[in-house]
């Protein structure tokens, strides 16, 4: 059953840090946007059916990416979309939202998606990874 929206929001909005509900939304929309341009096939659509309906449109009608960013270019490409935000801000944005889109999806598909980002991203899923 996916998130209700209003406790994806809080729960992004306590784990960026935001203010209120609407920079926590707008992290949220800026960093889904740029993910589902990364994803493809069943996780996407998975993952699509584990977030609040409003927040799953926004992974399945993904910016276009030309090709798959780096976790560090992704950081970067968020900065570029969130009025104000530095680098370092971006990095906490996106944190903070996927680590909230990572619970939402549980482990199993957590793992799955991973799978299909270049390297460096489970840090940024919260999820670091242990050899």
């Amino acid at each position: 059953m996916p998130l209700r929206q209003e406790a994806f929001l809080q729960h992004v909005q306590e784990r960026g840090e935001y203010d209120t509900p609407a920079e926590a939304d707008r992290a949220a929309r800026v960093v889904l946007a740029l993910l589902g341009a990364h994803l493809v096939g069943t996780e996407r659509a998975e993952l699509a059916a584990r977030l609040p309906e409003s927040y799953a449109l926004v992974l399945l009608n993904p910016l276009q990416a030309t090709e798959p960013l780096s976790a560090d270019r992704f950081v970067r490409a968020t900065a570029a979309w969130i009025e104000g935000a530095s680098q370092a801000t971006a990095a906490w944005d996106v944190s903070a939202v996927l680590s909230v889109v990572a619970d939402a999806a549980g482990e199993d598909l957590a793992q799955r998606l991973l799978l299909q980002l270049p390297p460096g991203y489970d840090l940024l899923f919260g999820r670091p990874h242990h050899d």
